[in-house]
């Protein structure tokens, strides 16, 4: 028997139809009794019922993103943001702050106030808990975690033991529509076949190259035993800069392409692709996923799927933006090995004397890219989102928003 996931509220912002139900895979689909449960409660609210939506993690990058989308969307007086601070209005400046990286200041940021501010942090979920606005919460958008390729000792108890928590308080809520858990692509693990699709994804037995995407893989099927939780989770492939504004608003991930392009070594060749999207897409694409009436499954990926890029493409769109001459042939590709013998070059092209740093960020990140994973979309193009940009077709925003920022500057949003 076929199900859909359901929500009560048509939004009157949506650029897309609503798309007709499509059986869910059953390796992905929601436990039945929550379910049913969720289903017959979407049946009997009003298709015009209000909507509370909770965002977590909004001082953050994608969070930030999603949060500056929804405003945009007239959803302005409908949103709490669960914050870490010592009170609402310090809480109320941090959000500012941060969605000021998206959009200018204006009526748009001024409009949020104190009351929509729940003090609290995801390795503290007692300490919010209670708090009784939670009760009223439909819609929730999870993009809290401690997002560091680092080892950095917050990873587990936030990214587990803290969301699983959270997700375990917010699922006692009758009124609860929908869970939206920004989850990665690479909890995938290593080993798989790519493209990467989302139907019998089994994580449990993967390796995995840093802790950050194990906790998210473990969060997931944790969060899967929960009762009456109405999960999706979505998860991005590699989220890289921003359409129009560039690297503005975070330079996570970009500084590995212009450090390859720097050296003219990479560990990989110049013909194997590389899945990224764009920060407002991955944004869209989520509250797709939180307020569409009706979806077809509970695990999409926002990737580029056959769209992705290769190095070759990427490397020349930089060189254009930079205005020096492509590498073409005199890119080289290295192993691991290989990395020992080109220390030297790292003060001289790079401008870096921490090499320990750089050796740690080309053999993680050429890790990854020695993956050559693509990760098929066609759950989330199904739903009705147009397919992404290319990288390239962006990458002169990010080379302009980054021009002045050492590169041990802009890794630092990778290694906290």
């Amino acid at each position: 028997m076929s199900k859909t996931i359901s929500a009560t509220r048509i939004d009157p912002q949506a650029r897309t139809p609503t798309l007709p139900a499509v059986p869910v895979a059953a390796t992905t689909s929601l436990q039945p009794r929550r379910l049913r449960q969720f289903e017959r409660d979407s049946t009997n609210a009003s298709a015009l019922a209000p909507t509370t939506t909770l965002i977590t993690g909004a001082t953050g990058f994608i969070g930030g993103a999603c949060a500056v989308e929804a405003l945009a969307a007239g959803r302005v007086d409908e949103l709490l943001f669960l914050v870490r601070a010592a009170s609402a209005a310090e809480g109320l400046q941090r959000v500012r702050q941060s969605l000021l990286r998206f959009a200018p200041p204006g009526p748009l940021l001024e409009r949020l106030s104190e009351r929509q501010i729940v003090l609290g942090d995801l390795a503290d979920v007692d300490g919010f808990a209670a708090d009784p606005r939670l009760d009223r919460v439909t819609h929730v958008l999870n993009c809290a975690a401690v997002a560091s390729f680092g080892d950095h000792p917050g990873i587990w108890p936030v990214n587990v033991v803290g969301t699983v928590a959270f997700a375990r308080r917010m699922a006692r809520d009758k009124r609860l529509r929908r869970f939206v858990h920004i989850g990665t692509a690479m909890a995938c693990g290593t080993g798989m076949v790519s493209p990467v699709v989302e139907a019998g994804l089994s994580d449990a037995e993967a390796r995995h190259l840093v802790p950050y995407t194990e906790s998210k893989a473990e969060a997931e099927r944790q969060m899967r035993t929960i009762e009456n939780l109405p999960l999706v989770v979505a998860r991005p492939s590699i989220v890289v800069g921003h359409t129009q504004l560039g690297c503005k608003p975070s330079t996570s991930i970009f500084w590995v392409f212009r450090m390859a392009h720097d050296l003219g070594h990479w560990m990989c060749d110049l013909d194997e692709t590389v899945d990224v999207v764009p920060v407002d897409y991955c944004a869209r694409a989520l509250l797709l996923l939180l307020f569409k009436p009706q979806i077809a499954n509970d695990l999409y990926h926002i990737s580029a799927g056959g769209g992705s890029a290769t190095f070759r493409e990427i490397e020349k769109a930089m060189a254009e933006a930079r205005g020096i001459p492509s590498l073409g042939s005199n890119f080289r590709h290295i192993s691991e090995q290989d990395i020992p013998s080109i220390v030297p070059e790292f003060k001289a092209r790079l401008g870096i004397c921490n090499r320990r740093l750089v050796v740690k960020a080309m053999k993680l990140y050429g890790g990854f890219a020695r993956l050559n994973y693509q990760f098929d979309n066609q759950r989330l193009i199904a739903e009705g989102l147009a397919p992404p940009p290319s990288f390239p077709g962006y990458i002169r925003q990010c080379i302009a928003s980054t021009e002045g920022l050492s590169l041990l500057d802009q890794m630092m949003d990778d290694f906290k």
